[in-house]
């Protein structure tokens, strides 16, 4: 049946199986304990994500608004010249964490000091546009970590409860049915064997009780 384990209805098959379900009740509780570790730190790091993914909207418009006036102000052809040369304002390091058993990268970014450039065909906007567009990217990049941190922590926050799930409406379930019909099955045999004693014994008795007469 399915709602039962296929194995050989044995006191020592009842031995082993007892001590496995005693093991996959104590998993079932690590499990239990780390789904809600897990649930919790997510519920945490939603809050600072929908926060920071609000914070990085607002920069990006603003970013983008200092980069349509410089655009505006000194053209395309003259922005592009502007940028010649220039060295990344940015330093990125990334780094693997863990958390509960859930690895996912850490970033770290170092913004450098905006290089100067050339007064002549530019205008104090572009400056704005720079600086803007450098403080966003470190917020971008601080998003992409609690975007890939907090997915991660989800994927498996999901895996974990399908095994709760499992062991506690399928595996030991499955295991205690078993339990119980092996033990059923034991104490069957061991009445029967009681029984046929008991008869051997009267039987035994009568036929003394004969020759005696």
């Amino acid at each position: 049946m399915k709602d039962r384990l296929r194995v050989r209805q044995t006191k020592s098959t009842l031995l082993v199986l007892r001590r496995q379900v005693v093991a996959l009740q104590h998993g079932h509780d690590l499990l239990e304990r780390k789904r809600e570790l897990l649930t919790r730190l997510v519920q945490q790091r939603l809050k600072s994500y929908r926060e920071l993914r609000l914070t990085v909207r607002e920069a990006l418009q603003a970013a983008y608004h200092w980069l349509s006036v410089a655009h505006m102000r000194m053209g395309s052809t003259q922005l592009r010249q502007a940028v010649l040369g220039l060295k990344p304002a940015l330093s990125v390091y990334v780094l693997p964490r863990s958390s509960i058993g859930v690895e996912y990268p850490t970033v770290t970014v170092e913004s450098t000091p905006i290089q100067p450039v050339g007064l002549m065909w530019t205008d104090a906007s572009f400056d704005d546009a720079r600086r803007r567009m450098t403080e966003t990217a470190v917020l971008l990049a601080q998003l992409g970590e609690a975007e890939t941190a907090l997915w991660r922590l989800l994927t498996e926050q999901r895996k974990t409860r399908k095994r709760v799930n499992a062991l506690k409406y399928n595996v030991i379930p499955r295991y205690r049915n078993t339990i119980r019909h092996i033990e059923s099955s034991l104490s069957e045999e061991e009445r029967n064997t009681l029984f046929q004693l008991k008869v051997m014994r009267d039987r035994q008795a009568g036929e003394a009780g004969a020759d005696g007469l």
